[in-house]
């Protein structure tokens, strides 16, 4: 089992509920390709760097996991078309 970090963008113009419902929806993602969630760090609302799809802000939402090497892949393709996920980048931890 490799760990990595998922870093989520959520739109900031969905409401809390939706919000809270979608990173639940990413978490479920994650556990049903095998994965195993050790932390879930939440930054709230922050600025953008660039717009993105005529937002200036997003809620960031970093996610621990471990998993098999086949598991980023898949959880990325179901990201991938996820309305209200702006962006996504999973990448793997050393092993420092």
């Amino acid at each position: 089992m490799n760990k990595y970090e998922l870093a989520v963008v959520v739109s900031a113009k969905i409401e809390d509920e939706e919000r809270t419902a979608t990173i639940d929806k990413v978490k479920a993602y994650v556990e049903r390709f095998g994965g195993q969630i050790s932390n879930v760090d939440e930054w709230g609302k922050k600025r953008l760097a660039y717009e993105i799809q005529k937002m200036h802000e997003g809620f960031y939402y970093f996610i621990q996991f471990e998993a098999e090497a086949t598991a980023p892949a898949e959880i990325e393709s179901r990201l991938r078309i996820m309305d209200n996920v702006i962006r996504f980048l999973c990448v793997r931890q050393d092993e420092a």
